[in-house]
């Protein structure tokens, strides 16, 4: 089959003006809450059905499993954009948070010029949200507390690699590795100096609901210079 010859059709869901909360976090968890598949109210033999649906679901590839799965796209100094996907890991009334190494190319754009975007892809609800803002740092103070909740493999790789930074081979990756692991062998990693959180204050998001016959739904809501949001429907 040709590149262009695939398609598919749109019919999972609809979105209209009422089904949407005035505030566009609000809207958001609501809708990563379905995707993530965590509204498991109801009784006992629902939260079976449910479970037995995941397990299905992961095992023929029909379930999202990394809800919080998000494309971050930067443009560094030079005006060139990049884009990678990175791992969603709060949202506040502050915005959208994530983590990383500060000398990443990423790191690099991000400090040359804090404006980027995001974007969701859930497939299986046939929905997507774009966001775009401007990212600043977390304090210091909460990025240490987020380091130390993660897996003691995952703070070793963060203090050993010095990301999007060549490498000869693997095994020198795994040296450094074996490195770190023997140096904080009876105690906590530190987190490096290097590495941190952002938060992406949202500036513009919009809900996109795939429809059938490409007439999809798309809201957008744009934050006005009081801090409130104005709605609006965009054509698809």
């Amino acid at each position: 089959m040709a590149i262009a010859d695939i398609r598919r059709d749109y019919t999972a869901g609809q979105l209209d003006r009422q089904g949407l909360d005035t505030d566009p976090l609000k809207q958001f968890h609501r809708w990563f809450d379905e995707a993530s598949r965590a509204k498991q109210s109801g009784g006992r033999l629902r939260r079976f059905a449910i479970g037995i649906y995941k397990s299905f679901a992961g095992l023929f590839g029909g379930m999202n499993l990394e809800a919080n799965a998000m494309s971050l796209a930067t443009v560094g100094a030079d005006g060139r954009p990049s884009v990678r996907t990175v791992l969603l890991k709060g949202v506040d009334r502050r915005g959208f948070i994530f983590y990383t190494n500060y000398g990443s190319r990423k790191g690099r754009e991000l400090a040359a010029n804090a404006n980027a975007a995001l974007v969701f892809y859930w497939p299986d609800l046939e929905r997507q949200v774009c966001i775009a803002g401007t990212v600043s740092k977390l304090p210091r103070e909460e990025s240490e507390q987020y380091f130390s909740s993660r897996p003691r493999g995952s703070q070793i790789a963060a203090a050993a690699s010095d990301q999007s930074s060549p490498v000869p081979d693997r095994a020198t990756m795994e040296r450094a590795f074996a490195e770190i692991e023997s140096r904080f062998a009876s105690g906590s990693v530190t987190m490096p100096q290097d590495w941190g959180g952002y938060v992406l204050a949202p500036e513009r998001i919009e809900f996109w609901q795939g429809r059938a016959s490409r007439l999809h739904d798309r809201f957008c809501y744009v934050r006005q210079k009081d801090g409130s949001w104005e709605l609006q429907r965009l054509s698809p």
